[in-house]
């Protein structure tokens, strides 16, 4: 026995490095069979290699990106939600707006309903809220009108003064006998506690958490995919969606002049139904139930005048990205002008390709970005990109203090998307992410009007040439070289 165990201690090390060796293999294979880009491959690759500890950890946390029980729960809940809704929800192409074949909005809404979005559909109407007070209140008002439910879906609720007023009025709407269900993200709402939920829930209210963090069965390794998502649908007439969580932190009455700079829509009208088609599709992701009433997707008469929206949602269930496409395709298809408006810029190189490429063939291109956003790595990682976008002559502004999270792109003056994606890795590919697809010129003028006002907060790019420190460019390369993992 003591031979055995002296053997084995000589060869521990070199039995731990082998084993060491085919699990990183094992991982390697399956970091290449899952396809990421280039890039992204060779940064958990070498991660894995020179930092083999920390490394692996952080893979565990962030690496993994395979949904596959989660898509086949989301494909489930597509299918009975489709079958149940598809009356109620389609519009025939003749109902469509007459875009002509060579605009750009054509091409767009065909993108979009080749990539599974469906079809844009007309809104009654569409209001443009910009700050976190003015939201509130029309949050307030529509939950206040509502006889039949009231379903909202937020990556972050805060438990403060905003948070608690809200969750008090969806109390007294329970308690009134309104459907309420409220679907929140563990990491973005981790201070939500079940003594905050619990009077909710007594009146009648629903909530659930999506994709819950449990170290017991080990979801933990999906702290990725996360629901960004800011939804709120009133009696399927009246629905909200954009960046604005709820948070003091948006309101100009609780944070004063620190409150944050964002972007939401109220939107009355026909596209609600996605909204709602997407809350329930969530809803059943993490509740395995859906409840199905024709309440839900009310008819709506045609109406003469209106804006055409389209809403698109995107995640880590579906490889077709649709907003990483939108995104591109606006982009490399504006004429005149665009404009961008994201809290967290870290483009990926075909988006990077796509600003700059516009830029060279005489489009203005103007990106607004946070002088200082509130996670320090991804703001070095985004100014890495600055120098090289201004030389091919787009414009860089950053905004504040206070924090930019507004999640804004207008192209012409005619086109507009308004949402919950940032211009990241992170929002294009690995959380659930909802934006509105506005194709409506007085709405776009609008929404460039409060982007031109911005400016007067922001300041102008320049590049820093050598001024700069060596620990400046080192920390800001060092983040861009992170940036596929963020």
């Amino acid at each position: 026995m003591t031979g055995l165990w002296s053997l084995l201690s000589e060869h521990l090390t070199a039995l731990l490095s082998l084993a060491w060796l085919i699990w990183i293999g094992l991982v390697a294979a399956g970091l290449i069979l899952e396809r990421r880009s280039p890039a992204a491959t060779l940064a958990w690759l070498l991660a894995l290699l020179f930092m083999p500890y920390f490394g692996f950890i952080v893979y565990l946390l962030l690496g993994p990106r395979r949904l596959h029980r989660r898509r086949r729960r989301y494909s489930r809940a597509r299918e009975r939600l489709m079958q149940s809704t598809t009356h109620r929800m389609g519009r025939n192409h003749a109902a469509l707006p007459d875009f002509p074949s060579v605009d750009l909005a054509w091409q767009l809404a065909t993108l979009l309903d080749r990539t599974g979005q469906g079809q844009p559909t007309p809104a009654r109407r569409v209001a443009l809220l910009d700050t976190g007070d003015a939201c509130f209140a029309a949050l307030e008002t529509a939950i206040a009108a509502a006889v039949h439910h009231v379903h909202l879906e937020y990556y972050m609720w805060q438990p403060d003064s905003v948070g608690t007023r809200l969750r008090d009025l969806l109390i007294d709407k329970a308690r009134a006998g309104v459907q309420v269900r409220l679907l929140l993200d563990p990491i973005g709402s981790d201070r939500i506690t079940r003594r905050f939920l619990q009077p909710l829930q007594a009146a009648g209210g629903e909530t659930a958490w999506f994709n819950p963090i449990s170290l017991r069965r080990f979801r933990w390794r999906y702290v990725n995919f996360r629901t960004h998502r800011k939804i709120v649908v009133c009696d399927g007439h009246v629905g909200f969606t954009g960046g604005i969580n709820i948070s003091a932190e948006h309101s100009q009455t609780h944070s004063d002049a620190h409150a944050w700079r964002d972007t939401h829509l109220r939107i009355d009208g026909e596209p609600v139904h996605r909204l709602q088609f997407i809350f329930l599709e969530d809803w059943y992701f993490a509740t395995d139930h859906a409840p199905l009433e024709p309440e839900f997707f009310p008819p709506f008469p045609d109406h003469p005048t209106h804006p055409w929206l389209h809403i698109v949602e995107s995640g880590p269930d579906n490889h077709r990205y649709a907003i990483a496409k939108l995104y591109f395709a606006a982009i490399t298809g504006a004429q005149r002008q665009v404009l961008l408006a994201t809290p967290y810029f870290v483009p990926n190189e075909a988006l990077t390709t796509a600003l700059i490429t516009a830029a060279l063939r005489g489009v203005v291109v103007r990106i607004l970005v946070p002088k200082q956003s509130d996670s320090r790595l991804v703001t070095a990682a985004a100014r890495s990109y600055y120098e090289e976008l201004a030389s091919a002559g787009v414009a860089i502004y950053e905004y504040g203090p206070p924090m930019l999270h507004s999640k804004v792109l207008i192209v012409d003056e005619q086109i507009a998307a308004v949402g919950s994606a940032n211009f990241d890795n992170r929002s294009l590919t690995l959380n659930f992410e909802a934006m509105a697809v506005l194709y409506d010129a007085p709405l776009a003028a609008q929404l460039a009007h409060s982007f031109a006002t911005d400016l007067h907060s922001a300041t102008r790019y320049i590049n820093p040439g050598q001024r700069a420190t060596l620990g400046q460019r080192l920390g800001e390369a060092t983040a861009r070289l992170l940036s596929p993992l963020l």
